[in-house]
C-alpha cells in the first residue's frame, strides 16, 4: 500500500501535496490515482484529484496529514485523460490543480457523486411492525403511504407522484414518527446497444476514400485533416466513421466550436444513430452538466458532442476523435489563467488514446496546412459538393465606383432584387451587431466613448441604448449633444441598420436578423434558421454567427458588406481570418440546385488577397500566406508565448512586464523578448493591459525558457499588483 499520495488541489501553486492515507472510519478505501478525495489545506477542507502514490515524502511526517475522504469508487479521469492533463498543465505552464479543475464539472469539484443516483423512500423496520399493528389508525392517507412502501419495499418519487399525488405532507408526519426514510441510490447506466436508423446518402467517391483512410486506421493513433469545400459533405463522413466505431463498441468524441452549431449536429446524430448522446457546452446549468458528464462516465452515452471543455469529458473505450471547424478561434480558450487550445489537445489525446483524430475545415488553419506539409498530418480532399451541387460565383464589387446607400452599393441592392424576384433567398454579412458603431456631435465632434474602455460605445436603436461590445457598459441613448445641445447623429452601419434599410427597400419581404443582439435564449438560433430553411424569411442578416455550418440549400446570393476590415491589421493573423470568413460565408450559397452568386464589396478590389482567394481559391491563398509567415519568421515558423497582465493603472501594468523582461538581461541563444508594450486597446473594463511576447524559432528552447523563468516572475513583488497569466501559442498578439 503506498504511503503517500500526491493531490493536485485546485490553487494557484504549481506543485502537489502530499498526504497520508485516510484514517478512521475511512481508513478501509485506499484511493486509486484519478479519484477525488476531501483534503485539510490549512483551515480549510478542500476536495482535490489524486495524480500520484509514492513511497516516501521529501516533507517531515510530522506534517502531513491524512486524507479525509474518499469520493470515488472508481477513477472520474482514467488514464490517458490523467496523462493529457498532466501534458497540458506542462505544455501550457498552468499549476496542475487549476488545469484539473477546469477539466470537471463545477457539482464534481464540490463534491457531487459521479454517479448519478435518485431518491428512494421506503418503510424501516419499525415502520414495518407499526403497519402491522394498523397503525397509523386515524391518519388513513398516512396509513395508505406505509403500506404501499411496506408491500413495494423501495418507491422513486415519480411512482408516489403517480399513485399518491400529494404525498409529501404524510411522508413527513411519518419521518417524524421514525416509520419511514429516503435514501440515494445509485443507478447503474450500462452502455446501450447503439444502432443507426437511417443509412444516409450514397457516397462520393472523394467521401468514400476519406471514410477507408480513417477506418483503415481505428485502433491507432493518425491524425488526418478532411478538407472539404464547403457543402461538400464532412458531417456525412463523420457519421459514416463515427457508425464504425460505436459497431466496434467504443465511443466517440466530436467537438464543434461554439453552442450555435451544437443543436444542428446533434440533430443531425440523433436522426442517424438511436442512441443516448452527452451534449456539454457553456450553455447547460450546472445539473445539466452534470448529468451529461455523467452519461458519458458510465458509458450509457456513447457519443460525446461538445464544445471546448468537451475534449476532457470521459469516454470510456475512446474510438475516434472529430474536430469539427477545426480552423475556429473558438477552440482557443482567450480568457481566464488556463489558456488552451481544444483542437491541439485533441490531438495529443488521441495520440495517448491510441485512435485516430479528424480535423475537419472548409479553410485548414495554416498551422495545420503547415502540418500537412511536414508530413505529421494525413490529407484527405473532399472538393465537389454534394449532389453535384456547382460552387458560388465570386466577383468583387468597387465602392470608389458605386453608390452608395447606408454601406450597401447599387450594383449590390440590384442584385438582391434579382435574385429575390427569382425566387431565391439573400444573405447579407457584416461582422458588425447594433445600429452603428458611432454616435457623433456634428457641432463639436464629441463621440459617444465607453468610460471603462479606449472604445467607442455602439448604438442599439431599437433598445434605445448606447452599449460597450467590450465591457458590457450600458447607457441611455441621449437626444442631444451632452457636451454642446446639438443633435447628435449616427455614423457607419451594424447589422440591425442594414436590416433596417432593406425593410425600407423590400418592403413586404420577410428578413431575419442573425447576431448576439438576437440570439439571447435557448432556441432564439433555431427559431431564425427555422424562418430561413422554411422558406419565411428571404433575406438573412448576420454577423459572423452565419458563417457556422448553416445549411441553406435555396439561398443564391451572399453579399459581403465589408471585407476590409482584415487586410491592414497590424496582427499577422488578420489576413487568414478574412480569407477564413469570406470563404466560410460564400459558401452559403448555392448549396441546392441553382448556382450561387456571392458579392464582396471593397474600396481595394486589386488588393493581392482579394485577387489571389478569387483567382485560386483558399488553397492559393494559403500557399501565399505560407511563404509570408515562413519568410517573416511567425508561426508555424516559429513559437510564441506572451505574458500577459492588467492592472489598475497604466504604469503598473508596464512595471510589472518591465521587471519581468530584466530578470533575463541576456535571454538564452534563441529566444527574444519583445516589448513590454500596452495592449491594442490598453484600458478594458477599467483595467489597462500590456503584454511581453516570447519568441523562438524552436519549441524545445522556448519551454525550457518559460520553465527556468516563471518561477522567477511569480516571486516578483509586483505580481501581486497585477493580475497576470501565460499565453502559450496565442491566437491574438496587438
Amino acid at each position: 500500500m503506498p504511503k503517500v499520495f500526491r493531490v493536485a488541489l485546485d490553487t494557484p501553486l504549481r506543485r502537489l501535496f502530499d498526504y497520508l492515507p485516510p484514517a478512521g472510519p475511512g481508513a478501509a478505501v485506499t484511493p486509486a490515482v484519478g479519484v477525488r478525495v476531501r483534503v485539510p489545506f490549512g483551515r480549510q477542507r478542500i476536495i482535490g484529484l489524486v495524480v500520484e502514490t509514492a513511497a516516501a515524502s521529501e516533507l517531515p511526517a510530522e506534517r502531513l496529514k491524512p486524507i479525509l475522504e474518499v469520493l470515488d469508487r472508481t477513477p472520474v479521469a482514467d488514464a490517458a485523460v490523467l496523462e493529457l492533463l498532466r501534458w497540458a498543465a506542462q505544455y501550457y505552464h498552468h499549476p496542475i490543480g487549476e488545469v484539473l479543475a477546469s477539466a470537471l464539472p463545477r457539482a464534481l469539484r464540490l463534491g457531487a457523486s459521479a454517479v448519478a443516483s435518485e431518491e428512494r423512500w421506503s418503510a424501516t423496520a419499525a415502520g414495518v411492525e407499526a403497519h402491522a399493528n394498523g397503525e397509523p389508525r386515524r391518519a388513513p392517507r398516512q396509513r395508505a403511504l406505509l403500506g404501499f412502501l411496506c408491500a413495494a419495499g423501495a418507491a422513486a418519487p415519480g411512482s408516489l407522484d403517480e399513485r399518491f399525488g400529494s404525498w409529501r405532507e404524510a411522508a413527513r408526519a411519518l419521518i417524524a414518527r421514525g416509520w419511514i426514510a429516503s435514501a440515494e441510490v445509485a443507478v447503474e447506466r450500462s452502455a446501450e446497444t447503439c444502432r443507426s436508423r437511417a443509412t444516409g446518402p450514397e457516397l462520393s467517391a472523394e467521401q468514400q476514400a476519406a471514410v477507408a483512410a480513417v477506418a483503415e486506421h481505428l485502433g491507432q493513433f493518425r491524425a488526418f485533416v478532411l478538407h472539404g469545400i464547403t457543402g461538400s459533405g464532412k458531417t456525412e463522413v463523420y457519421l459514416r466513421l463515427v457508425e464504425r466505431v460505436l459497431d466496434a463498441g467504443r465511443g466517440a468524441l466530436v467537438l464543434v466550436p461554439e453552442i450555435a452549431l451544437t443543436p444542428q449536429l446533434v440533430g443531425r446524430f440523433r436522426e442517424r444513430f438511436g442512441a443516448p448522446m452527452a451534449v456539454l457546452h457553456s450553455g447547460l446549468t450546472d445539473s445539466e452538466r452534470l448529468s451529461a458528464w455523467r452519461d458519458a462516465f458510465s458509458g450509457h452515452a456513447r457519443i460525446v458532442l461538445g464544445t471546448r471543455s468537451a475534449v476532457f469529458a470521459p469516454v470510456p473505450d475512446l474510438g475516434l476523435i472529430v474536430v469539427d471547424e477545426e480552423h475556429d478561434p473558438s477552440f482557443k480558450q482567450h480568457e481566464g489563467g488556463f489558456r488552451y487550445s481544444a483542437r491541439d489537445l485533441a490531438v495529443v489525446r488521441a495520440q495517448h488514446s491510441g485512435v485516430p483524430v479528424l480535423l475537419g475545415s472548409a479553410t485548414p488553419s495554416l498551422e495545420t496546412l503547415h502540418n500537412v506539409a511536414a508530413g505529421r498530418y494525413t490529407h484527405l480532399r473532399l472538393q465537389r459538393r454534394a449532389a453535384e451541387a456547382q460552387p458560388p460565383r465570386l466577383a468583387l464589387l468597387d465602392l470608389r465606383k458605386s453608390a452608395m446607400h447606408a454601406g450597401i452599393s447599387t450594383q449590390a441592392m440590384l442584385a438582391i432584387e434579382r435574385h429575390l424576384a427569382e425566387d431565391g433567398q439573400v444573405l447579407v454579412f457584416l461582422n458588425r451587431r447594433g445600429y452603428a458603431p458611432t454616435l457623433l456631435c456634428t457641432a463639436c465632434g464629441w463621440i459617444a466613448p465607453c468610460r471603462e474602455c479606449d472604445a467607442r460605445l455602439t448604438v442599439h436603436l431599437a433598445a434605445g441604448r448606447l452599449r460597450c461590445h467590450h465591457c458590457g457598459a450600458d447607457a441611455p441613448l441621449p437626444p442631444r449633444c451632452p457636451v454642446c445641445g446639438f443633435t447628435v447623429k449616427t455614423v457607419g452601419q451594424g447589422t440591425e441598420r442594414v436590416e433596417e434599410i432593406l425593410s425600407e427597400r423590400f418592403s413586404g419581404v420577410a428578413i431575419a436578423r442573425l447576431d448576439r443582439d438576437v440570439v439571447r435564449r435557448r432556441g432564439d438560433l433555431e427559431a431564425v434558421v427555422r424562418r430561413m430553411s422554411s422558406g419565411e424569411a428571404r433575406i438573412l442578416v448576420g454577423t459572423q454567427m452565419v458563417t457556422k455550418g448553416h445549411d441553406f440549400p435555396n439561398m443564391t446570393l451572399v453579399v459581403v458588406l465589408n471585407a476590409d476590415q482584415g487586410l491592414f491589421s497590424t496582427d499577422f493573423r488578420a489576413p487568414e481570418r478574412l480569407a477564413q470568413t469570406i470563404v466560410q460565408v460564400a459558401g452559403r450559397a448555392g448549396r441546392g440546385a441553382r448556382a450561387g452568386e456571392v458579392l464582396i464589396q471593397t474600396e481595394f478590389p486589386e488588393h493581392p488577397l482579394l485577387q489571389n482567394l478569387l483567382a485560386a481559391g483558399y488553397d492559393g491563398f494559403a500557399h501565399v500566406a505560407l511563404e509570408e509567415r515562413s519568410q517573416a519568421a511567425w508561426p508555424p515558423f516559429s513559437r510564441l508565448a506572451a505574458l500577459r497582465d492588467s492592472a489598475t493603472t497604466r504604469e503598473a501594468a508596464l512595471d510589472f512586464l518591465t521587471a519581468a523582461r530584466a530578470l533575463v538581461p541576456r535571454p538564452p541563444r534563441g529566444v527574444r523578448l519583445l516589448g513590454p508594450v500596452p495592449a491594442a486597446m490598453a484600458k478594458r473594463a477599467g483595467r489597462y493591459h500590456a503584454q511581453l511576447l516570447i519568441e523562438s524559432p524552436e519549441r524545445g528552447p522556448l519551454h525550457a525558457f518559460l520553465d527556468a523563468w516563471l518561477p522567477q516572475v511569480e516571486e516578483l513583488r509586483s505580481a501581486r499588483a497585477v493580475r497576470w497569466s501565460l499565453d502559450v501559442d496565442p491566437l491574438e498578439l496587438f
